[in-house]
């Protein structure tokens, strides 16, 4: 067998990790060996993984999580949106479910952590019950939500808008993927089609309530020395796809003055878009993460310049604001510059606040492992903002070394995630009791 640096993955995880954790039906081993496995499907030569949404790559991680759902003794099924749902029985099993869970697919040679730490993490607290004969009142889901990171179409929680039917089915609709393929086609070939994505929207009301574990993808509970916090509210993302289109001409017989460049108009923008959310909020932020140039030759004056600007913050005022001030910059540079301008937006969630009553409960589990309570807001997105908009949701943060997200070097030590499922598994034990 050739060597594969994945294979390493497991012994990382299991030599320092504290074996006292394992109890209550809970084995570090098996989530170590279960993010091993996961890690090996779309493993990339820098050490890291490549599972886009809809892809032969997330198809196959999420096969593997079935097998494991229906060993723990679920009920399994997948929508038309590609969310699979395992489900196990409750005493009383016609009252709502208690969910949890996460994703499976990742961003372009992203980590092993963000996205199957939550889904692994719900699957142990059934895999807990089956150990110690636990069986609990209320009926219990796991979720794994299909393109949560969004890196296939630049739109992304494609699974949690389908699940809530919150809208967005005609734009996406719209959308070509990085192959030029449409969002119907690339359903075709997953095996799904449009009308059957329509028919992935539920009735919420099945639900009474999701909480997510996730990797906090910071650094507060790094330098507080904890290994868990708690989400007190979720920033909503703005995503803009903007094009520059001016006119192509060669680099050497064209003179300067009267040339109409979108990659000099774009150098500009993204110059200014830097400096707008300190205007509006402490906890702001705008992104420009991808840009892609055309002909983009090197001896060639761009036609064309696509680039997608990502924008949140917890407040949806304050994002709201630096939405526009951004969309005004980018129409007054190509007036100046007398070229053209397309804008698309592709994503616009609303921003989550956790109940206070909610995170109260978390904070009671947490302080029964004699650990301070941290609470956090996310600047990032996650499913449970989707279902926030129509269901009680709750999350819980794993420290993640270094703050590292999105990056082969992420990383969130197995101790740190055995002490959250604890957390987790109080929490929803507390939530099934009342």
């Amino acid at each position: 067998m050739p060597y594969n640096p994945a294979n390493e993955l497991f012994n990382q995880l299991m030599k320092p990790y504290n074996l006292n954790l394992d109890h209550s039906g809970i084995k570090g081993e098996r989530i170590a060996a279960r993010l091993f496995e996961q890690s090996k499907i779309g493993f990339t030569k820098d050490g890291g993984v490549k599972r886009p949404g809809f892809s032969e790559e997330e198809k196959q991680a999420k096969q593997l999580v079935k097998t494991w759902m229906r060993e723990a003794g679920l009920k399994v099924r997948e929508d038309g949106a590609g969310n699979v749902i395992g489900r196990l029985s409750g005493v009383s099993d016609d009252l709502p479910a208690v969910a949890s869970g996460s994703h499976v697919d990742s961003v372009p040679n992203g980590g092993h952590f963000d996205g199957p730490v939550g889904v692994l993490s719900a699957l142990e607290v059934a895999e807990s019950w089956k150990e110690t004969n636990y069986q609990p009142k209320k009926p219990y889901e796991i979720i794994v939500f299909t393109d949560e990171e969004g890196s296939r179409f630049n739109s992304g929680l494609t699974g949690s808008m389908a699940m809530t039917g919150s809208g967005g089915l005609s734009a996406k609709s719209q959308l070509n993927d990085y192959n030029g393929d449409s969002f119907e086609k690339v359903l075709h070939n997953y095996g799904s089609s449009l009308e059957e994505f329509k028919k992935a929207k539920r009735d919420m009301k099945e639900l009474e309530m999701f909480v997510e574990v996730h990797i906090e993808q910071g650094k507060k509970l790094e330098q507080d020395e904890l290994p868990v916090g708690i989400v007190s509210g979720i920033a909503g993302p703005a995503w803009l796809e903007i094009t520059f289109t001016g006119e192509a001409g060669h680099a050497g017989n064209t003179p300067m003055i009267g040339r109409k460049d979108p990659l000099t108009a774009a150098g500009a923008f993204l110059q200014k878009v830097e400096e707008f959310p300190g205007q509006v909020s402490e906890t702001a932020v705008a992104t420009i993460g991808k840009l892609n140039v055309s002909p983009n030759g090197i001896n060639v004056i761009p036609q064309q310049v696509t680039l997608n600007v990502d924008i949140r913050d917890i407040h949806e005022e304050t994002r709201d604001r630096l939405l526009k001030l951004i969309t005004q910059e980018a129409e007054q540079i190509a007036e100046k510059r007398g070229i053209g301008i397309d804008m698309k937006q592709t994503t616009k969630i609303q921003p989550i606040p956790i109940k206070e009553e909610l995170q109260n409960k978390l904070a009671a589990s947490i302080s029964k492992h004699d650990l301070q309570p941290s609470y956090i807001p996310s600047g990032a997105g996650h499913d449970a903002m989707m279902l926030g908009r129509e269901i009680p949701v709750a999350m819980l943060f794993v420290r993640s070394k270094d703050g590292i997200s999105h990056n082969p070097k992420e990383w969130s030590s197995l101790s740190d995630i055995v002490t959250t499922v604890h957390v987790l598994k109080e929490f929803i034990e507390g939530v099934m009791d009342e």
